[in-house]
């Protein structure tokens, strides 16, 4: 096809240049001035005469040329097919077709590259779609002919026939739903003609690739195998979505059955049943041929897993591994088919029970990857058939046969789910609750070939979301068999015990104890659970459980273990029985005296280092405790007297430190929230009264607190030092575990005069909170400069980073700590186990000030929520001095909690008579620092790549790489923290009196005679109480603007509420301000904002403030219209035609739609947000020749460095 007005000289003069232009564009050894006019040249040509590219293309992709250049022009084809056709007339399009598939047949040469032949069936496919159906008729019968040439032939065709439904199978929300519609039609209706090819050019190249290979002619053979590859890719292409009758009765169900025993096919054959069996019967499908072939899916898989497991099971542990990939597509396939269309054998009675005990030996198997496969399946099963219907559900479909016909199914296979699978099932489960990396060198356990999980373990996630899976799969099977499960569990408790007692060196063979601790746990949590009848209300079952466990306790009762390790996992062991002793509490005394006969045991005093693992393990019985109190309930109310009488003989005997002593104390705060409030009052007093002694004394506070160096004095003296951490960290788990009794009243609606004490901690906070301010200024002033140079190097050494927060902010876990070493856990049981330490080194005042950092931090928080009494024994002033004086010198490590902890639910708590005295004095300082801070941090790492936070100095060792990426985690955390106190403060709750804007979708103006002042909206809407102060107002608007450039999407998703409250009182309120602010400033940062992909997930809300914006404040503000006609590729008639189509619909969604074109048109298809999550659609041609080939859609905006506006220009 050549351009009439060129000659063929010139044609190929061009076609020479633009070779040219290709090498020196491939070539890396260009200068970047010659690259870049080569991609010029290039460019021009693609959008330059449709006929020129057609025709200097088409010289290209000849043999005379070198293959990258052929790549490329077959490139430049597809690019014009896929965005140009319509620039071509319909003889053209005929001539253009037709010389495309000359060109397969041209190619069709064993010499020619893999890569060439796909993309000449690619293009191919690609003039095919664009196209239309008509094109689709008139061609087939000419790839059928082609297609018995020769293998080379078979193969291009049956690439061209796998890439032709792509429109179909890939999802691609732009492509015209029409166009779809017509091409999924087309491809249905020559299906009779196109799955009868496939399968014979799978039954004629396997048979000649056989044949071939046999009389040792490899080079045909290869041929012959690569056109069976090719026709299986094809297959799969059609096997998502051809209708599964269609697959059966054409052979093609049959044809890949038969490859699954083929060693060179049969990956491919079973990626076919991989996406064959996850499909669901349609509405409109005949259901008898559709479970026929599902059936004859199941018969045939089954068959080929019969085979594996019988070689695999007699030659266990020397499997080939060869043959592990194909098992794991197996066993995948099976699992598929299991979990969607079990319905389809449920009326064969020898089908399904051989379908159950196969996929019962994958997850016995040795290997992990086959084990995890079936996992799924199990899971996905057993909690199908043990969910309930909701209530509702049941009443309405009580006699309905539908709902009677589920359970008869769910019967029916439960009926095969016998003893014998659940005990499989379990065994196995609790066999591989076991990690290889906690098995020791040298201990007696054995696994012989059993492949068990290990950190190397690839894509499989996690050993905590695989744990995970397994005890819930556990719960599942108790659920339904609990006399069995609980037989299970205690048999090899008892062997495990048994094994231990006679073992040397116990404490080393302790893994498999420790990792059936949770395995305890879950069995006994679900038989004795709360909301069902034990063992379903039948008295043997609930006398056999009763048995079963009695007999487990007692022999854990029985252990006389002293080991420190033993001791700690024996405490766990028994807590786990937690809600056995709430259904059977003559146990619980018997339970709770161990408990102290292993604290006892342990050594007391620490003064060794190493005895620090004997120190941990008495905080773990401590904390035993608490776990029982909670799930043991109100069997644990007789013994509360006893507990506290031996604990205050431990404390008077000086063997009880105060950091057990917080934690045997919050578990008397958990048994007594069973109880009645005065009782409840009662513990809290005798818990309480001691700690306010210390508390309140005016000595300590005068001694440390006056002064900022005095906090360096308290910090040498260990025993105030670590009872003033004990306190705090009591005070706030008082507050959590007492807990805020839920009212129906609004937070903005009650005063603080009219606020009723509805909180057991209320009559406390007056002697418990007014000393806590003070330690927190104090530990803030310490990086203010003026004091931070007069400090000792030990002090300035414990403000640095820990090692833990370091690699939490690189997302790498934390370091390998042995349970004596130091954690950033605030009151965290190595912390507490800290105390006794005759001198604190540097670890310990670090982890000191970061526990009283954020455990004062929540004490605060939590007080908000007590009501009244918080702001009546603190006074707004000296809160702000604490908290936000010395903002300036924060770091973001320190900023981010306090913003968390405190400040957040103050907001959100504060009696709106009190907004006044509180928020200006806390949020304006915050807001102003933040957004300098923010700002300057962003600017630096958009600009330079890094982000310049104050913690830098707190780092003190790290590559430059790694400092960069905790810099970035720290800005990113706070920025996110910041936007969510905006979020806040733009809560429903918070602003009642906001009007909501009715989305009816008419274009109705407001009223302007009913438009009210800013500050009448004040007292019932916190985000007008905001914008009513100057102060609050422009930094808080300031980060709203500016978190439209910042690249994070996070951020951006809690920012746009209160951009959204910003708009609703521009459109009801007369603030000529606040609407110059929205229609110019936040329109044009909302369209900056979708110009960065980060913002892609949030895009929709910020297309409906556009609309909003436009829809109710045009007419008032000229701006909007200015803005979008200041866009590059507007024009007049474009806004005035979608002004037009705004009138023409009620539908919110639509206009949002109109709005969401509107903005891809004006600026060019530049706002990434918009685009990132469409696929254009692109046929992938790869350069090499994989197994599966993976269909990655490419993107056609242009990554440039320019952000926002400018990028549109």
């Amino acid at each position: 096809m050549e351009a009439s007005n060129n000659s063929s000289s010139s044609s190929s003069n061009l076609a020479g240049s633009v070779a040219q232009a290709i090498a020196v564009s491939l070539d890396w050894s260009s200068t970047p001035d010659a690259r870049k006019a080569a991609v010029a040249f290039l460019e021009s040509i693609k959008t330059g005469d449709v006929r020129v590219l057609a025709n200097t293309a088409f010289l290209l992709v000849k043999k005379d040329w070198s293959s990258e250049i052929r790549l490329h022009a077959f490139k430049m084809l597809q690019h014009l097919v896929r965005l140009r056709w319509e620039e071509l007339n319909p003889t053209e399009h005929r001539d253009f077709a037709n010389v495309t598939v000359d060109l397969m047949s041209e190619i069709a040469n064993p010499n020619e590259e893999w890569a060439l032949k796909s993309q000449t069936a690619a293009l191919v496919a690609e003039i095919v779609r664009s196209e239309g159906v008509d094109l689709w008729q008139e061609l087939l019968p000419t790839l059928v002919s082609l297609s018995a040439k020769g293998p080379i032939q078979a193969e291009l065709v049956s690439m061209m026939l796998r890439w032709l439904p792509e429109d179909i199978t890939v999802h691609n929300e732009d492509l015209e739903a029409d166009r779809r519609r017509l091409l999924l039609r087309g491809l249905t209706l020559s299906l009779p003609e196109i799955l009868p090819l496939l399968y014979n050019l799978l039954e004629r190249h396997f048979g000649a690739a056989m044949s071939e290979a046999g009389k040792q002619q490899v080079d045909l053979a290869k041929q012959h195998a690569s056109a069976v590859t090719a026709t299986l890719n094809a297959v799969n292409a059609y096997s998502e979505w051809a209708p599964l009758p269609d697959l059966a009765k054409y052979g093609i169900i049959h044809g890949c059955g038969f490859l699954l025993s083929s060693p060179d096919f049969r990956l491919h054959a079973c990626e076919f049943f991989k996406l064959v069996s996850p499909r669901k019967r349609h509405v409109d499908t005949s259901t008898p041929e559709f479970d026929s072939a599902m059936s004859t899916v199941f018969h045939i898989l089954m068959n080929a897993s019969k085979e594996f497991l019988y070689s695999s099971g007699v030659n266990a542990g020397v499997i080939d591994e060869s043959n592990i990939e194909f098992a794991e597509y197996l066993c995948e396939s099976m699992v598929s088919l299991g979990s969607t269309n079990l319905q389809c054998i449920m009326g064969d009675s020898t089908t399904l029970p051989l379908y159950l005990q196969q996929m019962l030996r994958f997850f016995q198997h040795h290997k992990l990857v086959l084990h995890f496969q079936s996992l799924h399946f199990w899971l996905a099963l057993m909690r199908d058939l043990m969910s309930k219907p909701p209530k509702s559900k049941v009443a309405a479909h009580s006699s309905a046969d539908g709902s009677d016909q589920a359970d008869k199914e769910k019967q029916k296979i439960l009926s095969f789910v016998n003893d014998d699978i659940c005990s499989a099932l379990l065994d196995v489960s609790f066999q591989r609750l076991l990690k290889r990396e906690k098995i020791l060198h040298g201990t007696s356990i054995s696994l012989g070939s059993l492949e068990l999980w290990s950190d190397d373990v690839d894509s499989k996630g996690t050993f905590g979301q695989y744990r995970s899976k397994l005890l819930e799969l556990i719960k599942f099977v108790t659920s339904y068999k609990p006399v069995i499960a609980g037989a299970k569990v205690s048999e090899r408790i008892d062997t495990i015990i048994k094994s231990l007692l006679l073992s040397p060196m116990p404490a080393q063979d302790l893994a498999v104890m420790e990792s059936m601790q949770s395995a305890l746990e879950n069995v006994v949590s679900t038989i004795f659970d709360r909301s069902n009848e034990i063992g379903g209300g039948h008295s043997e079952v609930q006398l056999g459980l009763c048995r079963i466990f009695e007999g487990l306790l007692q022999q854990l009762l029985s252990l006389k273990w002293t080991a420190p390790v033993l001791v700690e996992v024996l405490g766990h062991y028994l807590d786990a029985m937690g809600p056995f002793l709430n259904h059977f509490p003559d146990a619980a005394g018997s339970v709770i005296n161990k408990l102290f006969e292993l604290l006892n045991s342990l050594p007391f005093a620490v003064k060794d280092p190493s005895t620090s693992s004997a120190r941990y393990a008495r905080l773990q019985i401590c904390t035993s405790f608490i776990r029982i109190a909670k799930t043991a309930d109100k069997s644990i109310l007789p013994h509360m007297k006893g507990i506290a009488d031996t604990m205050s003989y431990l404390q008077k005997e000086g063997r009880l430190l105060r950091g057990e002593h917080n934690l045997l104390g919050e578990a008397f705060l958990v048994m007594a929230s069973s109880a009645a409030f005065q009782q409840q009052q009662e513990v809290l007093a005798w818990l309480l009264e001691p700690l306010s002694q210390q508390w309140v004394q005016v000595e300590w506070q005068n001694n440390y607190l006056s002064e900022p160096l005095g906090l360096v004095r308290l910090c040498m003296e260990t025993p105030t030092m670590w009872s003033v951490f004990h306190c705090i960290t009591f005070f706030e788990k008082a507050l959590k575990r007492s807990g805020t009794r839920k009212t129906h009243l609004s937070s903005q609606n009650n005063s603080a005069a009219s606020s009723t004490p509805l909180h057991p901690m209320a009559s406390h906070l007056s002697w418990m909170l007014p000393p806590l301010p003070k330690l927190l200024r104090a530990i803030h002033s310490l990086w203010s400069p003026s004091v931070s140079q007069t400090l000792p190097g030990e002090m300035k050494a414990a403000m640095t980073m820990s090692d833990v927060e370091q690699y939490s902010l690189l997302g790498e876990g934390n370091p390998k700590l042995s349970k004596g070493t130091l954690t950033s856990g605030p009151g965290s049981l190595v912390t507490m186990s800290k105390e006794g330490y005759t001198e604190p080194n540097e670890s310990d005042i670090r982890n000191w000030m970061k526990g009283i950092r954020d455990s004062g931090y929540n004490v605060l928080g939590l007080a908000t929520t007590v009501g009244d009494a918080f702001y009546k024994c603190l006074d707004s002033h000296s809160v702000a001095l604490a908290l936000v004086e010395n903002i300036q010198s924060m770091e973001f490590r320190h900023i981010r909690p306090l913003v968390h902890s405190v400040l957040i639910p103050l907001v959100k708590n504060c009696p709106v008579d009190l907004w006044e005295v509180w928020l200006e004095k806390l949020l304006h300082p915050l807001f102003l620092h933040s957004h300098q801070a923010l700002s300057c941090s962003w600017s630096s790492l958009l600009q330079e790549g890094r982000a310049k936070v104050p913690d830098v100095h707190a780092i003190l060792a790290g590559t430059d790489l790694k400092v960069e990426v905790m810099e970035e985690k720290l800005l990113r955390d706070l920025t996110r923290e910041i936007c969510s106190l905006l979020s806040v403060i733009a809560l429903p709750q918070l602003n009642t009196g906001l009007p909501s804007l009715e989305h009816s979708g008419q274009i109705s103006r407001v009223d302007l005679s009913s438009l009210k002042s800013l500050d009448s909206f004040a007292s019932s809407s916190m985000v007008s109480f905001i914008l009513k102060h100057q102060g609050l107002a422009l930094p808080a608007l300031q980060i709203c603007l500016e978190a439209f450039t910042w690249t994070d999407g996070d951020a951006m998703t809690k920012v746009s509420s209160f951009c959204g409250a910003l708009v609703v009182l521009a459109i009801f309120t007369n603030s000529v301000e606040l609407q110059q602010f929205v229609c110019k400033d936040l329109f044009s940062a909302i369209i900056q904002g979708l110009a960065l992909e980060s913002n892609a997930f949030i895009s929709a809300d910020l297309v409906g403030h556009c609309r909003d914006i436009y829809i109710y404040l045009c007419d008032r503000h000229p701006a909007p219209r200015q803005i979008l006609l200041s866009l590059p590729c507007i024009k007049q008639h474009d806004l005035l035609a979608f002004e037009e189509a705004l009138t023409k619909t009620a539908s919110p969604k639509e206009q949002k739609q109109y709005m969401k074109s509107l903005l891809l048109l004006a600026t060019g298809n530049k706002l990434k947000a918009l685009v990132a999550q469409k696929t254009v659609n692109v046929i992938t041609n790869v350069s090499t020749k994989p197994r599966n080939t993976v269909n990655v859609a490419e993107t056609r905006v242009d990554e440039g460095e320019v952000i926002g506006l400018a990028a549109l220009s």
